[in-house]
């Protein structure tokens, strides 16, 4: 949205229930009003998702540090087949996310399965759609399995940002290329002399979007300015989801965390490290991140670079039935979305929630379970506000109408991505999974899975708790 629409945003004050403040009681009824009828099957095979893990969520640099992505990979496609005691190889086929390449790795989804003990007459591939890539794995497999062409799809990701590329800069790698195709030693030689300085500078990871040059961090502050959202709402929300991810831990929910024995690392790795409850008075001490000295995106209102994997099992209901298996949830309905990222980059929700509600015939009341990604406070609570706009509805969304504001108390109960962490391939599954799960302890039918990502990209997905689903 131009800087023209953030002054309007500005001007006309949207006002919603997130504007009141995040820190309230959270009081979540385990009793639906009335039985609701399900929502309908699209595919003919009655897609269901029967679990899922993730390694504990550990911020880069810490107790993963040694590792190689298609190592926690194979931990987290080791433990849901050990969780489901599903045999390896009755697989059919995996798909895997990640964002950041490792280079020896290049199909990280076939390395990390080969390294896990799954048949090597598995096939997998690896997709990448930036913090929706396990989302992209794991819609990838319901239409294979609505092809017909599978029946047995294991989707997951990985991100490892302890250890990401560096190359060497273009000139240095075109010189070496040129070194490597010379016939002679006296033209090996006098290349070699060719080299200069510059040559030396390496090429680093960006940090921001290639279409923009503006890094997430710049795109979320814009956001926030242009939503008029407040940095005492982004501390509170930072706040809330540190406190509830706190709270999900002790009281046991985090289910589909699997405690790890990493090589070189002596301790059982059980948690996520990024957690932390802290005070309102500390985090208004923290410095702007980005946008100096007026941002209102910090440290602690940001979610951090973190290392991790994730992996579920989908399935067509007969086949689990066959099998044994007890599903956790249907998988109703996806949609993706898209919007100029030099405009906004992190309206995936605000775009996505709308189409998919329309998709299914479905209304915010209808939603039990809310996970949204929170790559930042200030992006998770414009996303809300624009949700809740009439204007926003109007002059972006081609619609009559808003959305609505959508109930706080439904969202995020077991924390998010500011605290659990956010390593970006990988997050798609904890959200479904706890989407799944969430269903199950708070007595709920239906719920929806949203996210942003890079390039301006967002998702949506519709769960409907299964009959047979279990917490564990």
């Amino acid at each position: 949205m131009a800087l023209q629409a953030g002054k309007h945003f500005l001007k006309h004050s949207i006002t919603s229930g997130v504007n009141q403040g995040f820190i309230r009681p959270i009081s979540v009824s385990h009793q639906r009003n009335a039985p609701r009828k399900g929502l309908p099957d699209k595919t003919g095979k009655n897609i269901v998702l029967i679990d899922g893990v993730r390694t504990p969520f550990l911020m880069s640099g810490t107790d993963y540090s040694k590792l190689m992505p298609h190592d926690l990979a194979r931990h987290a496609l080791l433990g849901i087949a050990k969780k489901t005691g599903l045999p390896k190889e009755l697989v059919d086929y995996i798909v895997y996310g990640t964002v950041i390449q490792e280079v020896k790795t290049s199909n990280i989804a076939r390395e990390a399965a080969l390294a896990a003990g799954y048949s090597n007459k598995t096939p997998a591939h690896t997709v990448t759609m930036a913090c929706i890539s396990s989302n992209a794995a794991l819609t990838t497999g319901i239409g294979l399995i609505s092809a017909g062409v599978y029946d047995v799809i294991v989707a997951g990701g990985v991100e490892f940002m302890s250890d990401v590329p560096i190359r060497l800069n273009r000139k240095m790698r075109s010189l070496l290329l040129r070194v490597n195709k010379a016939k002679t030693l006296a033209q090996r030689l006098q290349l070699m002399l060719s080299i200069r300085p510059n040559f030396f500078v390496p090429d680093l990871p960006s940090v921001a979007e290639f279409s923009s040059g503006e890094t997430m961090g710049h795109s979320a502050d814009r956001l926030a300015a242009s939503f008029g959202t407040t940095r005492k709402e982004q501390d509170d929300f930072a706040l809330r989801s540190h406190t509830l991810a706190h709270q999900a831990h002790d009281k046991g929910y985090l289910t589909d965390l699997m405690p790890i024995k990493v090589q070189g690392v002596d301790k059982t790795i059980d948690k996520d490290n990024g957690i932390r409850v802290s005070s309102p008075e500390q985090l208004a001490k923290l410095k702007p991140a980005f946008i100096k000295p007026h941002g209102t995106i910090t440290a602690a209102n940001a979610s951090f670079l973190t290392d991790g994997a994730s992996a579920a099992i989908i399935m067509t209901e007969a086949k689990a039935k066959e099998l044994g298996l007890k599903p956790k949830a249907y998988l109703r309905d996806f949609t993706f979305v898209s919007q100029d990222p030099i405009d906004q980059l992190l309206l995936g929700p605000a775009y996505a929630t709308p189409k998919i509600l329309d998709k299914t015939g479905l209304s915010l009341p209808d939603i039990d379970v809310w996970e949204i990604h929170e790559a930042f406070a200030g992006q998770i609570i414009s996303n809300l506000k624009a949700m809740d706009s009439d204007w926003f509805a109007q002059n972006y969304m081609n619609r009559k109408g808003k959305v609505g504001a959508l109930d706080i108390n439904k969202l995020n109960t077991w924390g998010g991505s500011l605290s659990i962490g956010h390593p970006f391939a990988a997050t798609g599954i904890r959200l479904c999974m706890h989407t799944a799960n969430r269903l199950v302890r708070e007595d709920g039918q239906l719920g929806v899975v949203t996210a942003c990502a890079a390039g301006g990209q967002g998702v949506a997905m519709v769960i409907e708790r299964h009959p047979d689903a279990s917490p564990n």
